[in-house]
């Protein structure tokens, strides 16, 4: 019989993974099965088009923004609370390249360089645009009520007696965010103090997508 527990009452059954609100979530904490499942649903949606769109005879710059339109959107919904590692970042450009490169028409025995492509499509690079949300979703929340449970958490300092455990520190989404934060030499501390002013952190959390 599966592992049941009581809540209020009620008979739960304790499971591995389940989907809410359409995104994962996994015992582990961790991003990566969720990441992995937004992959496998983004490649089925290009698939998909493949005959009707991405071979047909549309300008580049429309297939571009069917793309954008309606293939991204499928991939990065909820990536904004994804803590993402590095194994899990060269996945997403994997995939940023298999979409690009089904769009472009261009087969693998081409090979056609990564840059080319980028330069050829335009395109910021997933990994880019998640970083770009995760920022303004951390700017959001310190804007926030500072009794607010999101923004205590997140600038809450560890007890005097706290030690990490042993082995790889995991990966979380205020470490993420900590990574983000040196692309644009900033501390925790002050991206806290710089985002209250909505516009300016807004600008900055897009500079780094726009440019890659």
């Amino acid at each position: 019989m599966p592992l049941t527990m009581k809540i209020q009452g009620q008979d739960v059954t304790v499971v591995e993974e389940f989907v809410y609100l359409g995104s994962l979530i996994h015992s582990s904490t961790g991003s990566t099965c969720g990441i992995s499942r937004r992959s496998a649903i983004t490649r089925a949606a290009m698939q998909s088009l493949e005959n009707q769109i991405w071979r047909s005879r549309l300008a580049i710059s429309t297939k571009l923004k069917l793309y954008s339109t309606c293939i991204l959107p499928i991939f990065l919904y909820g990536s904004d609370c994804w803590a993402v590692s590095k194994t899990d970042a060269r996945k997403i450009d994997a995939l940023d390249q298999w979409c690009l490169r089904m769009l472009l028409g261009i087969k693998w025995y081409q090979f056609v360089q990564n840059d080319d492509i980028q330069r050829l499509t335009k395109q910021p690079k997933l990994t880019s645009i998640i970083q770009s949300r995760r920022l303004i979703l951390f700017g959001h929340i310190m804007c926030k009520d500072d009794n607010t449970d999101a923004k205590r958490i997140l600038l809450a300092s560890p007890p005097a007696d706290w030690r990490r455990q042993l082995g790889r520190p995991r990966i979380t989404w205020l470490s993420s965010i900590q990574q983000d934060l040196k692309h644009h030499h900033l501390m925790l501390p002050e991206a806290a103090d710089l985002a209250q002013n909505r516009p300016l952190w807004r600008m900055m959390s897009t500079y780094g997508a726009m440019q890659s």
